[in-house]
């Protein structure tokens, strides 16, 4: 994906919650990131969700980066292999789903809306106090409510061994501004090659792709709390009001909007156990 922060620890994934043995249809359970941390490609028995508050997680399944932030979540299938990333403080919350007991479930990754129900929700079935008939609600006003997200936040990888290698070179750095006639001269393809490969493994232009690349990255840089300059100089642009109208496109509201909306959302949901704090 992105280019590893020096810090950045790498893990396996962890043990499931020893309550998903038990006859529970969701688990679910908080861990805090002391530090940047990076989880290595991994695949569960059980359908999961995950979600943060006060920052961002990134996670690649094959030829997709998927990016969430605060107020969204990430479903990801059962038995489907998916790395993960999420930055240093922020509250990394997950729940694990019986595919035998789920009454629907997404076949693919899907961004998740997660109101403020939803998590109170999630939350409550965190306890491990809960009679069979008080959890038994609860569940099935998750799957109520549980609904996708408007905007997926998903980058489309080429997959196309042409052009896999300008793919590559923007996820380690967005900044490159090299234009498509100069990455073309480098590969030895023609101009035309590279914008049909784009357009038929993306859907996007060179331009667009990248565009949308650079907003997924501003998206974690933001919500680190870098300021909106310094995101449009680390990102390569000549100026930040360009930046600014190319995360307003892609995202639907500026960068400032989205740094104060994530600040002051409601993340500090009442916790009735206590977090995991990874160092």
């Amino acid at each position: 994906m992105w280019r590893r922060e020096a810090n950045t620890v790498v893990r396996r994934v962890p043990p499931l919650p020893e309550q998903t043995t038990a006859p529970f249809a969701i688990v679910a359970g908080l861990r805090i990131p002391s530090v940047p941390t990076e989880w290595s490609p991994h695949a569960h028995p059980l359908h999961e969700l995950v979600w943060v508050r006060g920052g961002t997680l990134t996670s690649r399944v094959r030829d997709r980066v998927f990016t969430v932030s605060t107020g969204h979540g990430l479903w990801m299938p059962a038995g489907t292999t998916h790395g993960g990333r999420v930055t240093a403080g922020a509250r990394f919350y997950e729940a694990f789903f019986a595919p035998d007991r789920a009454p629907f479930a997404f076949e693919e990754p899907r961004a998740i809306e997660m109101t403020p129900l939803l998590e109170s929700l999630l939350n409550h079935l965190s306890r491990t106090d809960l009679d069979a008939a008080a959890r038994a609600r609860a569940e099935s006003v998750v799957y109520d409510v549980l609904q996708p997200s408007e905007r997926q936040f998903a980058l489309q990888l080429p997959g196309d061994a042409r052009i896999d290698v300008i793919a590559e070179a923007l996820l380690d750095d967005p900044a490159d501004c090299r234009s498509l006639e100069e990455w073309a001269r480098l590969l030895g393809i023609s101009d035309r090659t590279v914008t049909r490969a784009f357009r038929q493994a993306t859907g996007l232009s060179f331009a667009q792709w990248r565009q949308a690349l650079r907003v997924h990255r501003a998206l974690a840089l933001l919500s680190e709390g870098l300021d909106v300059t310094t995101v449009s100089e680390v990102l390569g642009y000549a100026q930040p009001s360009t930046f600014i109208a190319s995360f307003r496109k892609v995202v639907g509201t500026t960068p400032g909007a989205f740094s104060a909306s994530a600040g002051s959302a409601p993340g500090n949901v009442r916790n009735s156990v206590s977090p995991v704090r990874d160092s």
